[in-house]
């Protein structure tokens, strides 16, 4: 069943909200729920995707009439911007344990893991340079190549044989996320990373070994600053935390 990642999030939905704020930014996406405290979910703002497609938003006058669940459903659309703030509306909702979170960063992870392995990584993240110069071989995929960056599509190709595979939360945003992560060889070590990676178990149990992942402690503060096109360091209220799998050290 294609997209079963994301059905079993929204399974995973036990509650819904109203909403207080639905911000679409340049570059993230943050939902609010009219809670008392308000909860707070983070995306990135994607655009039309590779094929071109797109699906508009209403105003956000119209959004804020729908609720969180409401909204956390566009995830299905696996289409840029309504994808995007479904992801956003759906880390509103779920709960995180943080009790079973740490705050590390996906950096530190995967350049710990890196030196004599050979490093895949889907998206061009800041850190690229740095694990490419510390492990034995790295591959990054894009869908806009940089130059060193490899297609795509040669995602069949690259990531059986990478030992350390970074996966960007974005591939949950446009559909790609299962079929990345089946690529991936059993005893690989799997991260998650980005704003848009939700900090729940499912994920561990699709094969990921760590959810490198963000929650807002201050939505209304991160909401103002996405509209306004911030980048990620200068979201106010943003805690980094990652969730690993009991057995991955």
């Amino acid at each position: 069943m294609p997209h079963d990642t994301i059905e079993a999030l929204l399974a995973a939905v036990t509650r819904d909200a109203p909403l207080r704020e639905a911000a679409v930014g340049a570059r993230w996406t943050v939902v609010v729920t009219d809670t008392d405290p308000p909860r707070g979910g983070l995306a990135s703002s994607l655009g039309a995707g590779a094929e071109g497609r797109a699906a508009p938003l209403p105003p956000e006058r119209e959004l804020v009439r729908r609720t969180a669940r409401e909204l956390a459903a566009w995830l299905r659309t696996q289409t840029p911007p309504r994808s995007s703030v479904g992801m956003a509306a759906l880390g509103a909702l779920l709960d995180v344990d943080r009790s079973r979170c740490r705050e590390v960063n996906a950096e530190q992870l995967l350049l710990a893991r890196a030196p004599g392995r050979r490093v895949a990584v889907v998206g061009h993240f800041p850190f690229t340079d740095r694990l490419r110069a510390a492990a034995a071989a790295c591959d990054v995929l894009e869908l806009r190549p940089r130059p060193g960056d490899l297609p795509a599509a040669a995602a069949p190709d690259v990531l059986p044989r990478a030992d350390v595979v970074a996966l960007t939360g974005t591939s949950l945003l446009n559909g790609t996320f299962d079929d990345l992560v089946d690529l991936c060889r059993p005893d690989a070590y799997v991260v998650l990373l980005g704003a848009s990676a939700p900090l729940h178990p499912l994920l561990l149990e699709r094969g990921v070994d760590v959810i490198c992942g963000t929650v807002l402690e201050d939505p209304a503060a991160a909401a103002t600053a996405a509209r306004l096109g911030a980048g990620f360091r200068r979201l106010p209220g943003r805690r980094l935390l990652a969730l690993a799998r009991e057995d991955a050290d």
